[in-house]
């Protein structure tokens, strides 16, 4: 397989395939950086407890594979997904094409043989030339867009924002969660150039937290809504952009009241964002009284939204001490990602990455910690780290595992 950029590719395949793509529901297509699967989470909760059958394609997957394609409300199943990729490498032919085209592809067509109401776009990196944007949505829905896969994408934010701006089409309305003053920018004048409306929070809408959870409020409606399911405060701004995408599909004709919206806000499920692991071999080798935590964040940003986190904890009356188990692609900035967790961990141990990925090794992942004056000690595995945590402090503490979500993948896998 190769990885370049271009759709030339996926859209071979696909009219190859009978042009799937356009047998589809009506679309929400997702960008961002962070939250993007947080908000498409938020998006399907809602939709079906309004009662739409629902399409979701979103990546990577924590476990299995079949967790990136959800048809019509329920994970494609082995035999189907196992029928479909031969279809779709037998279409293909010895046409170079990368892992993502051909997955993507694989989605589309799944999708385009099962009745839905709606479906539900994450874009795999970029927006542009990723391969989900051959689609045509009814709505278009941008998270906050920081550094991330700048490899690609380049190392400035204009550019990073240019490049997830691209997935707006002319005159298709677009949700914009809360961005820094240069990805607004450059955002507002793509969608302007396509005469597309834009639904912006801190503009159109407003998300203000409560005491009970918060409010959204636009020139349409003012609804105050629980705390979301979903851990962090972080997370009213992704369930309130969720609100506002469901304000433009009610435009649209969809049905989505706001009891469905409240019982999509309790319902939701997102699995290692903020997951506290409560079950299982890794929390029960803890001692009693101390809490493990799951977090896939990865980038700067997702290392502050952590440190806000720690923070909340930190004010306990009787905090428990703060550990981390972490793991990163050489690709990420690792030490961006650790330096606003420093001020409140007391530790951290480095462990190997899952295989098939380049990675730092636990030594060099120790080295950054050490650049932000993180205490580090290299582990062989999530056990040993879990073990040397133990000897050093048998006393009730608290563990969150984060850097990846490959990392988190296989702590799930490993937890049962």
């Amino acid at each position: 397989m190769v990885i370049t950029i271009g759709l030339e590719r996926i859209e071979r395949l696909l009219k190859r395939l009978g042009s799937p793509e356009k047998k589809l529901p009506p679309l929400v297509h997702v960008a961002g950086t962070n939250g993007k699967g947080s908000l498409v989470a938020y998006l399907r909760a809602m939709a079906e407890a309004a009662g739409y059958r629902v399409h979701v394609y979103t990546s990577p997957h924590l476990v299995r594979f079949n967790e990136r394609i959800r048809i019509a409300g329920r994970l494609i199943d082995d035999h189907a997904l196992d029928e479909m990729l031969t279809e779709c490498e037998e279409a293909n032919g010895d046409t170079p094409i990368s892992f993502f085209d051909i997955t993507t592809a694989l989605a589309f067509l799944a999708f385009s043989r099962v009745p839905a109401d709606l479906g539900i776009i994450e874009v795999g990196m970029g927006g542009r030339y990723d391969s989900t944007n051959v689609i045509e949505p009814a709505l278009s829905a941008i998270t906050p867009i920081g550094y991330d896969h700048t490899g690609f994408l380049g190392d400035k934010l204009e550019g990073i924002a240019g490049e997830k701006a691209g997935i707006i089409k002319r005159t298709v309305p677009v949700v914009v969660g809360r961005q820094r003053d240069v990805s607004a920018a450059v955002i507002a004048a793509e969608a302007a150039k396509l005469a597309s409306p834009m639904f912006r929070m801190g503009r159109e809408w407003q998300v203000t937290p409560t005491a009970q959870g918060f409010r959204y409020e636009s020139d349409l409606s003012t609804i105050d809504l629980p705390a979301p399911a979903l851990i962090g405060a972080h997370q009213l701004d992704n369930a309130a952009t969720a609100v506002a995408c469901i304000e433009r599909l009610r435009a649209a004709n969809f049905s989505i009241d706001d009891r469905a919206i409240v019982k999509g806000l309790s319902s939701v499920e997102w699995p290692a964002r903020l997951q506290r692991l409560t079950k299982g071999p890794l929390p029960d080798a803890l001692p009693p009284g101390s809490e493990l935590w799951l977090d896939g964040g990865h980038n700067e940003d997702c290392g502050l939204v952590l440190a806000r986190q720690a923070a909340e904890w930190a004010k306990e009356p009787a905090p428990l001490p703060l550990h981390l188990i972490f793991s990163m692609m050489t690709t990420k900035d690792a030490s961006g990602f650790l330096r606003p967790l420093a001020r409140y961990a007391q530790s951290a141990r480095a462990v190997p990455f899952p295989e098939g990925h380049s990675a730092y090794t636990p030594a060099e992942a120790c080295a950054k910690a050490a650049e932000v004056g993180l205490d580090c000690a290299p582990a062989n595995d999530i056990g040993a780290a879990l073990e040397d945590l133990l000897a050093s402090q048998p006393a009730p503490m608290r563990v969150l595992i984060c850097g990846s979500l490959y990392l988190a993948g296989a702590v799930l896998d490993r937890n049962g």
